[in-house]
This record gives C-alpha cells, sequence and structure tokens, in this order.
C-alpha cells in the first residue's frame, strides 16, 4: 500500500500491514488452528521435543531449536491453545517472544507419613537443602500405601521431575527403572537397596544403645512396643534391641503389635501391657509418638514412670523434651538425613551417567531425659 486509504474506523496510514481475512461465516473460535503435531511432523521431531522448545528449550539441542521454530513460524502455530488472538500467515506471522528463563525442574520427596513429626522433619531437612541449591521441592505423602506411592511416583514423572528422594512402603526395582528411564533421580530414605542411591540411619545401632540403657538401669523384664504397619527402620530396631538382651543373657524381648505408630495406640499399649500376670520393668517403644501416649497413660493410671516403669522412645521429635515426664530417646538426625539425600540427588542430577551410587550410614545418639 503506497497511500493512506480509508478504512472502517478512519484514515489507515500508509504503509500499515492489512489483517490476515477470516473465512465468511466463522467467529474467531471457529477459524482452523494449526495443532502442535503438525509442528512435530514440520520439523522432523517428537511431540514432546515441540513442547520442550515451548516450555523448557535448555533442554533441547540449538539446533533441534532452530528446526522447530523455523516450523513454528511457517505453520503460523499460536502457542495459547485457547486461540485468544488468531493465526496470521506466515508472511505476517511475527517472531517468536524471547523465551522467559526456564525454571529448573523440581524435586519430590514422598515419605509414608506427613503427619509424622519424624517424616517432616526428614522432608524439611531435604527441602532446605534443595532450596538452598535453586530448586523446587514436591512434598507427597504414600499413607504407607504402596498403590498411593506409585500414584505419587507417576504424578512426578508426568511433572517431569527432577529426582525423588523416597521413604519406600512398595517400591521395588522395577519402579526405580521406570523413573531412571525418564531422567530423574532416585534416592531412599532410611532404606538401602544395591545400586540406587541411600541415606538411612543404623537403626540395629539404635536399638542397642536403648537396651543397653534399660539394663543399665537394673530393668529385666522388658518389652517392645510396635505398630502395624512395621517398616524396616522398626524391625532393625528390635532386632538390635533383641541381640543386645541375648548377648547379656537377660532373656527374650516380647513385642507388642499395636494397630498404629502413635499416641493413641501408645495409650491402648500401657493399659494392654498393665494388664500382663507380669508387669514389665522397662519398655523400648518403636517412636517417640507411641512413647509419648503409653507414658501418659501409664502416669494418669497411677504408675510411676521411670521407679515402676522405664521408658525409652525413638525419634527425639519436638514433643519428647515437652511431654508430661520428658522422654528418654533415641536420637535421629533427622535433618541431617534429609540434607544428605538432597545432596545426593543433586549430585546424581549433575553427574549423569558418571555418577556412582552411594550410601551413606548416619548414627543414632541416645538422648537421656527423665522418662529411663
Amino acid at each position: 500500500m503506497d497511500a493512506a486509504s480509508d478504512g472502517p474506523f478512519g484514515t489507515v496510514p500508509a504503509g500499515t500491514p492489512r489483517p490476515a481475512k477470516t473465512v465468511p461465516g466463522r467467529t474467531r473460535s471457529e477459524l482452523p488452528q494449526t495443532s502442535i503435531r503438525e509442528v512435530a511432523r514440520r520439523a522432523g521431531v517428537s511431540v514432546g521435543t515441540v513442547s520442550n522448545v515451548l516450555n523448557r528449550p535448555d533442554l533441547v539441542a540449538e539446533a533441534t531449536r532452530d528446526r522447530v521454530r523455523a516450523a513454528i513460524r511457517e505453520l503460523g502455530f499460536v502457542r495459547n491453545e485457547s486461540a485468544r488472538r488468531l493465526r496470521q500467515g506466515p508472511a505476517a506471522q511475527p517472531e517468536p517472544p524471547a523465551e522467559t528463563p526456564a525454571r529448573a525442574p523440581a524435586y519430590g520427596v514422598l515419605v509414608e507419613d506427613l503427619a509424622n513429626p519424624y517424616a517432616s522433619d526428614v522432608a524439611r531437612g531435604a527441602e532446605r537443602a534443595l532450596n538452598k541449591a535453586g530448586r523446587d521441592v514436591l512434598w507427597l505423602s504414600s499413607d504407607h500405601d504402596p498403590a498411593k506411592e506409585r500414584r505419587g511416583l507417576d504424578l512426578l514423572a508426568a511433572q517431569r521431575a527432577a529426582g525423588v528422594l523416597v521413604i519406600p512402603v512398595g517400591m521395588d526395582d522395577a519402579d526405580i527403572a521406570r523413573l531412571r528411564a525418564a531422567g530423574m533421580a532416585v534416592v531412599l530414605l532410611d532404606h538401602a537397596r544395591p545400586g540406587v542411591c541411600s541415606a538411612r540411619v543404623d537403626h540395629v545401632a539404635g536399638g542397642a544403645v536403648a537396651a543397653d540403657r534399660l539394663l543399665a538401669l537394673g530393668r529385666h523384664r522388658l518389652a517392645f512396643v510396635s505398630g502395624r504397619p512395621e517398616p524396616r527402620p522398626v524391625v532393625d530396631r528390635r532386632e538390635g534391641a533383641a541381640r543386645t538382651l541375648a548377648g547379656a543373657q537377660a532373656g527374650p524381648l516380647p513385642l507388642f503389635t499395636m494397630d498404629a505408630l502413635t499416641p493413641t495406640a501408645g495409650q491402648a499399649a500401657a493399659r494392654r501391657l498393665l494388664a500382663l500376670p507380669e508387669v514389665p520393668d522397662g519398655v523400648f517403644c518403636a517412636n517417640d509418638l507411641l512413647a509419648i501416649g503409653l507414658t501418659n497413660e501409664l502416669v494418669r493410671l497411677g504408675v510411676r514412670v521411670p521407679d515402676d516403669i522405664a521408658v525409652i522412645g525413638y525419634d527425639d521429635i519436638e514433643l519428647a523434651a515437652s511431654a508430661a515426664v520428658p522422654l528418654t530417646t533415641v536420637r535421629q538426625p533427622r535433618r541431617e538425613l534429609g540434607r544428605a539425600a538432597a545432596e545426593l540427588a543433586l549430585a546424581e542430577t549433575a553427574e549423569g551417567a558418571a555418577h556412582q551410587h552411594r550410601q551413606l550410614i548416619l548414627t543414632p545418639e541416645l538422648i537421656v531425659r527423665d522418662s529411663a
């Protein structure tokens, strides 16, 4: 156009491009749209590669990015799938806007029970380390359900997470292989498996130190209170205590299994123990929640703790020191555990195929208070 001309809204300045013509009888939303599949076919790449160019261009080689962007211009592809603006012809199609810096993929932290202070402390330690490295964190809970755990893993894979730190309840080698095939780092928390990075606590040693403490107090009728489900770390604690008793020729360690690992289950355990023909004089609980509930119920029923019954917990959660009878417990380095696992995940992501899997073992510590 060489000169100004009249348009429906007044004079159009010379040099102003005419808008592309629309199809008569159709609204803007009815116009045919170029699909991402057409772009992929034109560029000779997968749909996933086109998606990466649009959303995470740093994941795609420069030559491939250029080829995909050329196809976008040639076909007039509109990124906004709600078609808020019309597709223009190739001659008038503007250059795609400059990409904003892509956020680095997040990591997932999948634990068995976020309501458990131990699990949330581990997750918090991992989150702090990952945030320091510039990564966001997604928290998930399996609630001790293998099917829910698998759904959580599938969600992280679909979100293209960089990796997952998991306290497993049903995860198997096939799950790990599937996650790795999706490009994810996998780190096990409080569990160990060959060929996989892991960070865990020596729970056998933790059980042994608890049993040693009860024996040193002159307690010989001991009991171990656990709950369902009984995770592998809890089994290790029980085995560590039982080995110590056997080595001291102090007899067996009876197991009392409750329906959960909660304060309410601990209260029920107290009533159950007091109903025995021979009441224990020392109790080792699988975790602090059980121990706090058990101790509170013993005191309510008139039992002197630790004079009549000494009680030891496990974890050293924040409530342990402020309980009615401050709890003697075995401290797990919970946040240190999460931090160590996060560092393993970051290393695996950075090093790729050259990464050497490591299994870190942290040592628990006896914390003596009033209950034993």
